[in-house]
């Protein structure tokens, strides 16, 4: 997504599996290369937090990171 990826739009690199097609590759956007996982993000399964509860984590950060 050349101009970045708005809010709420899904990112045109992930496949079907939700898996970034640009993994390893050079062209993948520093900010996907910097975002590392973290247990605010992810959740800890330990206590019932799952995929949802990143998804809802991640769609927060962009609605406060919107211009």
């Amino acid at each position: 997504m050349p101009n970045g990826k708005p809010a709420g739009v899904r990112c045109i690199q992930l496949n079907n599996e939700n898996s970034c097609m640009i993994f390893e590759h050079p062209e993948r956007p520093a900010f996907c290369a910097s975002l590392q996982p973290s247990e605010e993000m992810c959740g800890d399964e330990a206590i019932g937090q799952s995929r949802e509860y990143a998804m809802a984590w991640l769609g927060e950060l962009e609605v406060l990171t919107r211009p």
